[in-house]
């Protein structure tokens, strides 16, 4: 094949669908649907991310916009470093001292068996998200990706039932994008149910108004951040400790999931 006939081809090529105006269509029922699924079984994390393509609109364009207008943004966009990489490099995760985000985030992800990859992998499982596109949203919704058990050690959230819901609550004031919001607030009329008289809803309304006075995190230098103490970089951040999630008994915030 000629140089040419290579060009052409490549102009020709299908685009990224983060690149597509379609991408940003709103598709209600299938995060319905999606949703519905993800209650039913909460150990399918595929859902979440049906949720977010689903529901996902501007969200990522604009807020790729915002990280571009901000000097550290900007530098982090240009360089447009794939965290997961970071994250799955045990030496670099060695290094951090006790006491700080790297070390927490380790401590994290070690006894639940998580890793970025594993995160990665189901949201491959949405078939038509074109998660590892070369494209510049789609590498901002990558990012995105890659820091959910990041803004969990942060904001103090654990993986029961209740934390996810409200770090998802967090990440929606965080994002705007209306696939949290339509998690949080399906998780949180789960839990209405039990009507146990444990103050679920205030906790996830406690961590969207967090959320909201935080420090914007998708701008954070997360490898520099990493070698902070965590207290400190949470108060460099503005993220508070959730005391509403934090006073419900750790069995009542599993039972949701235990129950379903």
């Amino acid at each position: 094949m000629s140089t040419a006939a290579q060009v052409l081809d490549a102009t020709s090529a299908r685009p990224p669908l983060g690149a597509r105006d379609a991408s940003f269509r709103l598709q209600p029922l299938r995060a319905f649907r999606a949703v519905r699924r993800l209650i039913a079984d909460k150990e399918d994390t595929a859902q979440v991310f049906e949720v977010m393509r689903a529901l996902s609109g501007r969200a990522i364009p604009n807020g790729y916009a915002r990280l571009l207008k901000t000097p550290q943004g900007g530098a982090i966009a240009y360089r447009r470093e794939e965290f997961a990489d970071w994250l799955s490099d045990e030496a670099w995760l060695a290094q951090f001292q006790p006491g700080t985000v790297g070390a927490a985030y380790r401590d994290f992800i070690a006894p639940r068996g998580l890793t970025a990859e594993g995160l990665a992998e189901e949201s491959r499982k949405v078939a038509d998200a074109d998660m590892d596109a070369a494209h510049p949203l789609l590498w901002y919704a990558r990012r995105l990706r890659d820091v959910h058990d990041v803004w969990h050690v942060l904001t103090g959230y654990g993986t029961d039932a209740l934390g996810e819901v409200c770090v998802v609550a967090f990440s929606y004031a965080q994002t705007r994008s209306l696939g949290f919001a339509l998690i949080a607030f399906a998780g949180a009329q789960e839990f209405r149910r039990l009507r146990d008289g444990q103050p679920y809803g205030k906790a996830v309304r406690e961590a969207w108004r967090a959320g909201r006075k935080a420090a914007w995190l998708p701008e954070v230098d997360y490898p520099a951040l990493f070698a902070m103490p965590l207290d400190e970089a949470r108060r460099m951040l503005g993220i508070v400790p959730p005391a509403t999630y934090q006073a419900i008994p750790q069995d009542l915030r599993e039972h949701y999931q235990r129950a379903a």
